[in-house]
């Protein structure tokens, strides 16, 4: 059975969009390992309190190996993957934005979460229409 040729400049904008969020992820996973306390005050947990610092790492080595991921999964144009990833991360920052409001954070860190699980959503039901017509 003859390949059908992708057009690969076609899909162009979701491979970056896909590389943008992971890179933000693992920036923002880069930035809780190395300066925990402003990290945890800018992404609206200020006011909570951690039993310890192992806790920033676990945050950080979460954002970094996911935001990895997702950047391969675009260079890759493994558009289920970059799907599945996107829409599922939309939960999570769902998730983060609650977590956030229930700790009195601030209305900016709020808007930030929610707004990054509009974004994936967007951006994940692109790739996952990607994989249906690749």
């Amino acid at each position: 059975m003859p390949e059908i040729p992708i057009d690969r400049k076609k899909h162009r904008h979701v491979v970056w969009l896909g590389a943008f969020a992971g890179a933000l992820l693992f920036i923002i996973g880069v930035r809780f390992l190395l300066v925990p306390e402003s990290a945890q005050f800018t992404f609206g947990l200020a006011n909570a309190e951690p039993e310890s610092a192992g806790l920033h790492y676990v945050i950080g080595l979460r954002d970094l190996w996911l935001g990895a991921l997702a950047i391969i999964f675009a260079v890759l144009r493994d558009w289920r993957s970059l799907g599945l990833w996107l829409l599922m991360g939309a939960l999570v920052c769902w998730a983060d934005a609650t977590i956030v409001a229930s700790n009195n954070g601030p209305s900016l860190a709020i808007a930030f979460h929610v707004l990054s699980g509009v974004f994936c959503i967007i951006l994940g039901w692109g790739a996952w229409r990607r994989r249906a017509k690749s």
